[in-house]
């Protein structure tokens, strides 16, 4: 990875967030384009390609394949859609159910050869995703939407066939033509709304620095690839490098920049014998590091499988179309083989295969196939408008019943940058003059904290005083001249080092809230302490107030200080914190929260928090975000807003009520019909002919599309 790429990324939090926001802004929207294409939807006519994908992932990411992929796949639905419609107009045409209905004649000779021709081919070429998506769910023993398509169209097809040349009945050409175009349609409304699989992997693996300057026993610095090192060896990272792999640091100081990694806001202070993460941003300081871990046993790579993990059982979850489908399906069968028992006793086999196609047919309602479609493409426009990406439906669909959301700290409940908080001026010093003797020493440095106090004097319109002759003390502070003095902002540990007074309490109280003090010295005399933090959210309080209103429970999960994470959660009334969690233990402490049954939503933003995101119900990710977190977590807030997250739950809610609706209308006609098609009324004279289910069921369609065109959120 480039460093300029690797530096966008390192300033994190600082105060370049706006500028960072918008990067990411146009970024997104960019990638907005090549990702309205999504995994296949519900019915994932591969969900075990989608099973399989991990292992393949661990050898590097294979490029953008898995979004050109389902571009690809989008393309293939509406081709197959197109050419099955226009196919579909002769065949209705020849179709004898259509001339009785219509009661017309065709009858040139071969009228049935080419009937069974065309639809030999709409069968075949539109009916094979749903025919190999069939055989998936046959394998993976989860009956779906695929096989209760395939059930009604192969059903179909055979009869016809043999109606049209050796034995009597009548033929379903005309259904199976409909079925399919009416399915394929709704499989590509439904591709296009949503968001394609996940990128994650490739995205983490990105982040794996490339190379790194190995040093050989005589000192010199070679260049070699990563997949060189071995645990042992020693490297060198440069300032405003990556750290390629994990190791113990043997010289050298630096402050190291592990947000992204980790979630701990402020970049860390590295001296010899402390540990390195691979994929962190070295600061100023020119580190000599001891490689202990390479490849799987990584940070990263760690993070890498414990994605893949979560995401691999994800996959496996059945949306409402298929579950519902699914029991549509057992009903179908259970009833066809009835009927054909029940009317085979009579002598009249024919009569009794004919009642039993019908009632595989009709079980398997064309309403379905788009009611659920087009209440997904509405929602996913709603969402849109809102500031809401959706990438991964299913989890989303059952997003209004989740109980516990888990929020990450760094960057999402807060802006991820500093800011002043108090400041505190020696005896006889003016506010502004210790802020401005602060301001223009700050001016010099890019740290996060640097720019906090930099954004403070620039909010105040500070005038900034000349400085020379600055410098840098690593892990210690700054120094530089100001007007003849010797200005310097230092730490409270060289504070302790110079053995200079200062006021304990006022400190400790500061300390005690998870603030940074920096002090001010002029000429080695204390001129005042600026405590920064990073700045909670506005619209944070807002949203934990809500939720925990709607009987949500609330929960904050960081891998920043105790103390931090406690003073944060009392502002913002949050039910529960959970501090210092390492970022695998994000994920398995999502996994105890779901324990019960409960179900439980993740927001975050980082790297640290992409395995919990893929673990949990419902992951949730800040736009302002790592690419990371954005591939992995099923629902994007673009606008990084918190609150948004109340519109995700207002409007899973709808369109579940739409989806219960839709499924309502579109199978209870079938419930009806099914016993009517078997042949219960029979001896009444009330028979459901082919014909009368097909004028019915355009019917039911039309009824579920303007239904799902209905749904809307306050």
């Amino acid at each position: 990875m480039s460093k300029q790429k690797s530096n966008h990324h390192s300033h994190h939090h600082h105060s370049e967030h706006e500028k960072h926001d918008k990067h990411h802004q146009s970024h997104r929207d960019g990638k907005k384009e090549q990702h309205q294409h999504h995994e296949h939807s519900n019915h994932e006519d591969h969900k075990n390609h989608n099973e399989k994908e991990p292992s393949h992932h661990q050898h590097g990411g294979h490029g953008g394949g898995h979004a050109g992929h389902h571009e690809h796949m989008i393309e293939d639905f509406k081709k197959r859609f197109w050419i099955s419609l226009i196919l579909a107009i002769p065949i209705t045409y020849l179709s004898p159910m259509i001339h009785m209905l219509f009661n017309y004649e065709v009858t040139f000779p071969g009228n049935m050869v080419l009937l069974f021709l065309l639809s030999t081919i709409v069968f075949f070429y539109g009916g094979k995703p749903f025919l190999v998506g069939a055989w998936d769910e046959i394998k993976a023993k989860t009956p779906g939407m695929m096989l209760l398509i395939s059930l009604a169209i192969v059903t179909a097809y055979v009869y016809s066939t043999l109606t049209a040349f050796f034995i009597e009945g009548s033929d379903f050409y005309f259904e199976v033509a409909t079925l399919i175009v009416i399915m394929l349609l709704g499989h590509w409304v439904e591709m296009r709304s949503v968001l394609g699989a996940s990128k994650a992997l490739e995205e983490l693996i990105k982040l794996m620095p490339k190379e790194a300057h190995k040093m050989d026993a005589s000192g010199n610095i070679v260049d070699v690839s990563v997949e060189e090192l071995h645990p042992g060896d020693e490297i060198l990272v440069k300032s405003g490098e990556k750290i390629p792999l994990d190791g113990e640091i043997f010289e050298g100081e630096s402050t190291v920049d592990e947000s992204m990694l980790t979630g701990e806001s402020v970049p860390i202070e590295k001296r010899p014998g402390m540990e390195a993460i691979g994929g962190a941003v070295n600061g100023e300081g020119v580190l000599k590091i001891r490689v202990n871990k390479t490849g799987n046993d990584t940070y990263l790579a760690q993070v890498i499988q414990l994605v893949s993990d979560a995401e691999s059982t994800k996959s496996r979850a059945q949306g409402f179309a298929d579950t519902a489908a699914k029991w549509l399906f057992y009903v179908a069968v259970f009833a066809g083989i009835i009927t054909l028992l029940y009317w085979a006793t009579t002598g009249d086999f024919e009569f009794a295969l004919e009642r039993m196609v019908t009632v595989l047919i009709i079980a398997c309602p064309h309403a379905l196939g788009l009611a659920m479609p087009l209440v997904t493409s509405r929602s996913t426009s709603i969402a849109a408008k809102k500031g809401l990406l959706i990438r991964n439906r299913i989890p989303f669909e059952s997003a209004w019943k989740v109980d516990q959301i888990v929020f990450d700290k760094t960057g999402t409940l807060t802006e991820g940058n500093f800011g002043v908080t108090d400041v505190h001026p020696s005896e006889g010093i003016r506010e502004e003059e210790l802020l401005r003797l602060a301001y223009s020493v700050e001016t010099q440095s890019d740290h996060p904290i640097a720019k906090g106090i930099v954004k403070e004097g620039e909010e105040r319109n500070l005038e900034l005083y000349d400085v020379t002759n600055y410098k840098n003390l690593t892990g210690k502070g700054l120094t530089a001249e100001v007007n003849g003095f010797e200005i310097a902002t230092i730490s409270p540990g060289a504070m302790r080092g110079k053995h200079i007074e200062f006021d304990e309490e006022t400190y400790d109280k500061l300390a005690q809230q998870g603030k940074t003090v920096i002090f001010i010295l002029k000429d080695n005399e204390l001129q005042g302490m600026i405590a920064l933090a990073d700045i909670i959210r506005k619209s944070s309080y807002d949203v934990i107030k809500e939720l925990n209103d709607r009987g949500i429970e609330t929960v904050m999960m960081t891998g920043d200080n105790t103390r931090v994470a406690n003073y944060v959660g009392e502002k913002l009334g949050i039910s529960k914190v959970i501090a210092e969690v390492l970022p695998h233990e994000k994920a398995s402490n999502v996994k105890k929260l779901k324990e019960n049954n409960r179900k439980v939503a993740m927001i975050g933003d980082g790297i640290n928090d992409a395995p919990a995101l893929a673990e949990a119900d419902l992951g949730i990710a800040i736009g302002a975000g790592t690419d990371v977190a954005i591939e992995t977590a099923d629902v994007v807030l673009v606008n990084s807003n918190p609150v948004d997250i109340l519109n995700i739950v207002k409007l899973s809610k709808e369109s579940y009520r739409k989806m219960v609706q839709n499924l309502g209308w579109a199978t209870g006609y079938n419930i009806l019909a099914i016993p009517l098609a078997a042949g219960v009324l029979y001896n009444f004279g009330i028979l459901i002919t082919p014909a009368i289910g097909a004028a019915v069921m355009s019917l039911s369609t039309i009824i579920v599309a303007i239904n799902a065109q209905l749904l809307k959120i306050d």
